[in-house]
């Protein structure tokens, strides 16, 4: 079945892309997800258009992608407090949104948790390497310390 993709999905394509799927897949996945259309001649013209509204918006995105790798790379260490058992061990894990939270208190810019990326499942005390996905060009990296809080 012929779709055309109307957000980004991992592992099949992008915004815009015409791309053959399984029925199964395009029937019960995509398209109640509302992550694709049915391609038909109006709906690729619509496409045309699209595109290249998203290029022009693209060159915008990629040039306040670079303003905010700046700011955080200029952030330093950002500290992070989690409630903390007698051993030491925290109470749950580090998740994305925490860092979101503790990168904001910190003065840093407002980001979506969608772009922090961890290494596995956070649960100990320490400092930690955080990668944040700004734009597909633009990779920031940024120091995170978990501290023992109340």
């Amino acid at each position: 079945m012929k779709i055309i993709l109307t957000s980004d999905v991992s592992g099949l394509g992008s915004s815009g892309d015409i791309v053959e799927v399984r029925d199964g897949y395009a029937r019960n996945y995509l398209l109640p997800q509302n992550l694709a259309i049915l391609a038909t001649k109006g709906a690729q013209k619509q496409v045309e258009t699209i595109r290249r509204s998203q290029e022009n918006r693209r060159v915008r995105d990629l040039e306040h992608a670079r303003k905010l790798q700046e700011e955080l790379q200029n952030l330093g260490l950002v500290r992070l407090s989690k409630k903390v058992s007698k051993k030491g061990k925290l109470f749950g894990s580090i998740t994305e949104s925490d860092v979101v939270s503790a990168v904001r208190s910190a003065g840093g810019p407002s980001l979506d948790k969608r772009s922090v990326e961890l290494k596995g499942n956070v649960k100990s005390l320490g400092k930690m390497a955080v990668g944040v996905r700004l734009h597909p060009d633009v990779y920031a990296s940024m120091h995170v310390e978990v501290t023992p809080g109340s």
